[in-house]
Parts: C-alpha cells; sequence; structure tokens
C-alpha cells in the first residue's frame, strides 16, 4: 500500500495509478455528487463517459464545471434497459461507478413509484448490461446509509446489520442492496471469477454535503438560498442527529474501493460504509449554527410544523471495516467539513466554481 512520509494513505498515486487512461463509466455525473466525482476522475486523467438526466437547472454545479467537456455525457434515463445495455457494451468500461439516483427522502413521499424504479430497476438494468460485457470490469454500487432497519438508537450501524427502511427512499436502496447481493451471489460469484471476471461491491454513505449543491429539501442550499436573501434558515427538525460528512470524503471511499477491487476482487465484493468518526455527529441545528459563524451574519427559525412526513431522528455508521481493510479514514470533521462547505458558497462566482472544485481536491489528496 503506497503511504506518503507521514504514514497516511497517498491517495493520489493510488488513485492514478488505478484510473488514468483508464475507461469509467460513471450513471449520475449530472448530479451534485456525481459531478465532483467526474472532476476528480477528469483530474486523474479517466477517460469518462457519463450517463445521467439533464441538469435540472442551469446554476447546476455540471454546468459550472462545463461537465460536457470532462466527459462523454450520455443524456438518458436510468430505467432505459436498452440505452444503459447499448451505452455499456459500445463504451467497454474498466471501472463503473453508478451514482444514478432518486436521492431525496421527501420527494420519495410524492413520487414513490418513481423512486423505486430509479433506485431498483435502473440499479437491476445497469448489472444486466454488466452480465453482457465480456471483459473485466469493477463496479461500485452506491446506495445509501440509510439502508439499515434503523432503531433510532445510539447503535453504530455495521455492513451486516438488518436491512429494512421507513420512507420509501430507504427502502429503494435497500432493496438495491438486495438485487445486486442477488446478482453477485447468482452471476458474479467469486468462485467463477476466471469466467465473468467482474467485481461488484456496494458503499453506503449520506448526509453529504459541499460546494455546489442546489437541491430542494436538502439542508445546506436551504442554508445558502435563505443566506442570500437576507432571510432566517427554517429548521424542519433541529434535533435530529445526523452523520455529516463533505463529498470528497464518500468519493474518496468509492475511489479506493475501485482500485481494491481491481487489486483483490475475492476480498473486496461486499458492502462497506463512508461516514465520520462515531463520536462527530451534529443536530441540524448545531450544523445551522456553524454555517452561520462561517457565513459572517444571519439568523434562523424553528416553526412548529405539522403533518410532515416522517424522517429519522438518529443515524450513526460503524466505519471500523472499511478504516481496518480498505484502509480508508476520514480526514475532516463535521466542523471542517462545514467550513469548506460555506467557504466554497461565499467565493464561489460563475467563472470560478470548477477552480475552487479542483483546488478543494487537491488539498484533499494532499491532506
Amino acid at each position: 500500500m503506497l503511504r506518503g512520509k507521514s504514514g497516511k494513505m497517498n491517495y493520489k498515486e493510488i488513485f492514478e495509478n488505478t484510473y488514468k487512461g483508464k475507461k469509467v463509466l460513471l450513471t449520475g455525473h449530472t448530479g451534485f455528487k456525481g459531478s465532483w466525482m467526474l472532476a476528480w476522475l477528469a483530474q486523474l486523467g479517466a477517460i469518462v463517459k457519463g450517463y445521467a438526466l439533464s441538469p435540472e437547472n442551469e446554476n447546476d454545479l455540471y454546468n459550472q464545471l462545463k461537465g460536457d467537456n470532462l466527459c462523454d455525457s450520455v443524456i438518458a434515463d436510468i430505467r432505459d434497459k436498452e440505452k444503459i445495455k447499448q451505452t455499456v457494451l459500445s463504451f467497454q468500461p474498466d471501472f463503473i461507478f453508478h451514482l444514478a439516483a432518486q436521492p431525496l427522502v421527501r420527494r420519495s413521499y410524492e413520487m414513490p413509484l418513481y423512486t423505486f424504479e430509479v433506485n431498483v430497476n435502473g440499479t437491476s438494468h445497469l448489472l444486466e448490461s454488466v452480465r453482457a460485457l465480456e471483459k473485466p470490469c469493477c463496479v461500485v454500487i452506491v446506495t445509501t446509509d440509510k439502508v439499515y432497519e434503523n432503531m433510532e438508537t445510539d447503535h453504530a450501524y455495521k455492513e451486516t446489520d438488518k436491512l429494512g427502511g421507513y420512507d420509501p427512499y430507504s427502502a429503494s436502496k435497500a432493496a438495491a442492496e438486495i438485487v445486486v447481493s442477488s446478482y453477485r451471489n447468482c452471476f458474479f460469484n467469486t468462485d467463477n471469477l476466471y469466467k465473468h471476471q467482474k467485481a461488484i461491491a456496494t458503499a453506503r454513505a449520506g448526509n453529504v454535503i459541499g460546494g455546489g449543491d442546489w437541491s430542494m429539501d436538502r439542508i445546506i442550499p436551504d442554508i445558502i438560498r435563505a443566506l442570500q436573501a437576507g432571510q432566517a434558515v427554517v429548521i424542519r427538525n433541529p434535533k435530529a442527529e445526523r452523520p455529516w460528512q463533505h463529498v470528497l470524503e464518500p468519493l474518496c471511499g468509492y475511489l479506493l474501493l475501485g482500485a481494491r477491487l481491481a487489486e483483490n476482487p475475492e476480498k473486496f465484493t461486499n458492502a462497506w460504509n463512508f461516514g465520520p468518526e462515531n463520536n462527530d455527529v451534529l443536530t441540524v441545528k448545531e450544523l445551522v449554527e456553524e454555517a452561520i459563524r462561517t457565513w459572517g451574519k444571519g439568523d434562523y427559525i424553528t416553526p412548529t410544523l405539522k403533518d410532515e412526513p416522517h424522517e429519522a431522528g438518529l443515524l450513526k455508521l460503524d466505519i471500523s471495516k472499511a478504516k481496518k481493510e480498505l484502509p480508508w479514514n476520514p480526514k475532516l470533521n463535521a466542523s471542517e467539513a462545514i467550513e469548506q462547505t460555506i467557504i466554497w458558497y461565499k467565493n464561489a462566482t460563475e467563472t470560478n466554481s470548477k477552480e475552487l472544485v479542483i483546488q478543494q481536491i487537491l488539498q484533499y489528496q494532499q491532506s
């Protein structure tokens, strides 16, 4: 394993050795996490093909990055099984990172069937495409920390804990995990690796924050919109505790997992948690206060809301497996993640967004 003089993982060298000049299919490349992942892969010298729906808004991060210049972009629906199959087979990828999803809990209450179609059927369509691929390929399927049957206790969930899901989003991602497990057992079993040459893993992370996210019903975009408009931030669930992490943390985990799959598929083709340290948890109220402090001004209100859809009040991940076996460790605590995120929004303009993204990626790799 490559480590620098300080003993830390040399991610830059590992990633460049793994991805430079390699073909990487990235689904969901126009989304928030997908755009950061695209920028990182392009920086590493990967040959990227993206597959996703069009960005929702003109000011989305993908457009600010001029994402069409960073990849061969296919604008299509992951529910279109023939299109995704044609894309996979024509591109012949060495790696696939599957980020395409309906990623919002509250939207899943409004569009439950769509959420299941995208998150469950879409994953099945991708895996069917991989079945037809006649070459070695490493696949990382991104789900969420919400795949566990959450009892809302102080228990930190391990990869072997029971899957569940109260809301349609969480349930759809747990179902996607079961789909992946079935395909891995039946079609990509490591006992037959010499035949199929596919390595499939899942990555579970959530509550990701970072610059360039403008989604509705996410706390950081809601904070920024309120602060920019000189309005008070409205907090729906101030006491809810979340494992907040900067977007670069799980993306680093996905890239490292992909590299390990290429090295040793028998060991790494399973599920992996990526989150902050167990004691690094802030309430929504504490996050908002940190964000306002970094912004320099602002206020918040906590109105009493009625008939709101259920959202978990507490969720923790056990990341000991990733720390021990990959090995991957979070670099930024929650306060640092919030600070970097808010600083990005304070400094971002239409012309320098890409520069700020690359700057934070390079700083992260070197830290």
